[in-house]
């Protein structure tokens, strides 16, 4: 059974996702802050957080950027109606997705469902071994799925489960282009429409931290109107 956090200051959210989840068969914890939240989670972690951005004494932006220098368990971000700046700031800073208030229950636990099963996919948990499971390597790149695991010349990148899955699907094929239509095939279920500034904020996010081990990281180039091309290094 999957544990999920829900955090947010609104109390009438918290119970009716709660019993929504709970309903789906997941056990659920309730938080009415950010810093609520991470008091918990500094004790034992969820296995994924569905975060509000505006919140007291800690916003969701905060925690977010707090549970990033310590783990890399999926997130999801309630955002207002008009919040697109904070969308595309909370996918920068690591976030995984994004559901706009207000939302439907129903799709909120699709994307919750769907990034789980991505989570499990990339922990090797329930995966057999097989070309897309196995350790990759590509010039510089080396990417270990069964560990979850990235370096780029032997330096290790911690990557969210998103950034991971767009990484691997870049670099299974070098020199091919990959449209945003099929990264987000490759990154999101068929029922949960995501549009292309989710798909560029993360590779943004994951050209950022390959950069942080090396500042001339180049090999994801971007073909503008097309979409993105991984080039062996």
């Amino acid at each position: 059974m999957s544990k999920i956090a829900l955090v947010d200051d609104d109390r009438n959210i918290l119970t009716s996702v709660a019993m929504t989840l709970e309903a789906e068969g997941f056990e659920v914890e309730t938080y009415n802050d950010g810093q609520a939240a991470l008091d918990a989670f500094n004790k034992k972690l969820p296995d994924m957080a569905v975060l509000d951005i505006k919140m007291p004494r800690m916003d969701g932006m905060d925690l977010l950027q707090r549970l990033r220098q310590k783990t890399q368990m999926p997130v999801i971000f309630l955002t207002s109606k008009d919040d697109e700046i904070d969308e595309v700031l909370g996918l920068r800073m690591g976030a995984d997705d994004y559901v706009k208030k207000p939302f439907s229950q129903r799709l909120l636990v699709e994307r919750i469902r769907a990034l789980l099963r991505r989570q499990e996919a990339v922990s090797g948990e329930t995966v057999a071994t097989t070309p897309e499971t196995k350790v990759m390597e590509r010039g510089n790149l080396r990417m270990d799925p069964l560990r979850h695991a990235v370096s780029w010349k032997g330096d290790d990148v911690s990557l969210t489960v998103t950034e991971f899955l767009l990484l691997q699907a870049l670099a299974q094929r070098p020199g091919f282009v990959k449209s945003r239509d099929q990264l987000m095939d490759v990154a999101y279920d068929d029922q949960v429409y995501v549009d292309d500034r989710t798909i560029d904020s993360h590779i943004k996010r994951l050209r950022k931290k390959m950069r942080s081990v090396d500042s001339d990281f180049s090999a994801i180039e971007t073909l503008y109107g097309i979409g993105y091309r991984y080039n062996e290094e």
